[in-house]
This record gives C-alpha cells, structure tokens and sequence, in this order.
C-alpha cells in the first residue's frame, strides 16, 4: 500500500486566515499606483474614483482580519506600506499632475512635503498602539492617513461635483489645503476613531439603512457625497478634540478624588 509523503504539509488554517486580509491589501495597493496611472494619463475622475476604492478596501481588510483572528505584524506593516502608498504618494502625485505643477518647484516641495507627514504619522501610530486598551484607543492622534488623502483630494473632486457656490483658485488653495492637512496628519489633535465602535443591537437595523443609504448615494452622486462628507469630517475634528479633552479631564478628576481618598483612610 502506497505510502503518503510526510514531506507534504497542509497550510495551517493561521496561515489561511492571514492570507485573506493581506490579498486585500495588496490589492490596495495595486489600486493606489494605478490611481497614479489614471492621473498621469488625465483621467482624474477615475484617479479619484480608485482613491476611494482604495479607502474602503483599507477600512475592510483589518476587520475581516480581527474579525477572522488573522491578525499578523507583517499585515500591520504591509497595510501602513499602503497607506502611505495609496493616501500619501497617490494624491500627491494626482494633485501635482492636476495644479500643484503649475507652481514649479514649490508644488513638488509641497508634494513631498505631504508625502513625508503621512509617512511619520503612520511610524507614529505603529509605535504607539498595541498597548492596554482604554478609552483612548476611540481616538486618532491626528487626522488618519485615507482621510488626509481624500481631503487632499477636495479641490480636484470639487471640480467635479455639482455644488458650486464659488469658483476658486485652486493655485492658491491646493497649496494651503495641502500644507494644513500635513500639519493635521502630524499633529496631537484627537478625531473619533470607528475601529473599536460598538453598536447596540437595538440600532443595528438603523445603521444597516443608514450604510446602505449613504453607499447609494455615493454610487449615485458620487463627487457631492464625498465633498459633504470631507466636509462633515473637518467640522467634526473640533468637536471629537472636545470630546476627548471633556472625558481626559473628568478621568483626571475621578483619578484624584480616588487617591485623595485613599490618602485618608
């Protein structure tokens, strides 16, 4: 009788479960240089179109991997390669090819620029998470990368969309945008994190409409929705650091009235 070959073994259902999740992020990846491509042959629309397919593949592939336990360090330092590939070098590389070159030097000045924010706030965030969880872990140091390259992305999609209220310069507003965001990528300033949000059964059925809704609608009016979200998103970074420094503050006085009463028994 035939023997089988001990030599043969069967991948691990670990390793399978890691496969998944990093197939999607390279296939962000893929998506994010060929965003480059539709901009360099001056389909802008398809560039913009492939950021956010880019952005939504992102948001999928690390809940699919917490979701299957296929969590793996190389999928974390692959999936901040593509952030910073896909939200850094692809609008940077999209605005340049669209305005920034109009400028000269100093638009590819403020390209790297850019380039380098997204770069350091990713280092930042893989040196600072993977501690014990808290309340903190609800909230960005900063604006997240796919964010900052949507809303680099506004002037271009703007010119797309049918909300025109003004006509702006885009010489002069792209570079502003752009050194702002930087500055937003790299800063202290906390912004509501979803990834550890959870959901009342209760609202389930209502946040199921509310995704499906807001999905037609993007499908449908593509460029309006994403200004009135990029939009919505900027005037919600105030009121998530508000949020934050409120809960730090009531913590630290919980905290002291704790140990003062400590202190006296």
């Amino acid at each position: 009788m035939e023997q089988p070959n001990k030599n043969i073994k069967l991948v691990s259902n670990k390793n399978s479960r890691v496969i998944l999740p990093n197939i999607l992020t390279l296939i962000g990846v893929c998506i994010g240089i060929t965003s480059i491509k539709f901009a360099f042959d001056g389909k802008f629309e398809l560039s913009i179109i492939a950021v956010i397919v880019a952005g939504i593949i992102d948001g999928l592939d690390g809940r699919i991997a917490r979701l299957i336990k296929g969590t793996s360090k190389v999928g974390k330092e692959l999936d901040s390669l593509t952030d910073v590939i896909s939200f850094g070098v692809a609008p940077a590389f999209i605005m340049y090819f669209w305005s920034l070159s109009e400028i000269g030097r100093l638009g590819w000045l403020i390209s790297l620029i850019y380039v380098i924010c997204v770069a350091l706030r990713l280092a930042r965030f893989n040196v600072t998470t993977g501690g014990e969880s808290s309340w903190k872990d609800n909230f960005f140091e900063g604006i997240p990368s796919p964010a900052g390259g949507i809303l680099v992305l506004m002037p271009l999609i703007y010119s797309f969309s049918e909300i025109q209220f003004f006509s702006p310069n885009y010489q002069v507003i792209v570079p502003i945008l752009f050194i702002t965001i930087s500055i937003l990528l790299i800063s202290k300033i906390p912004t509501y994190s979803l990834k550890k949000i959870v959901v009342p059964r209760s609202t389930t059925i209502f946040l199921l409409f509310v995704v499906i809704l807001y999905f037609g609608l993007l499908l449908i009016y593509t460029f309006n929705t994403i200004i009135i979200s990029g939009v919505f998103y900027l005037l919600m970074i105030p009121v998530s650091a508000g949020h934050y420094y409120i809960i730090n503050r009531n913590n630290k006085i919980n905290s002291e009235d704790i140990d003062h009463h400590e202190d006296v028994l």
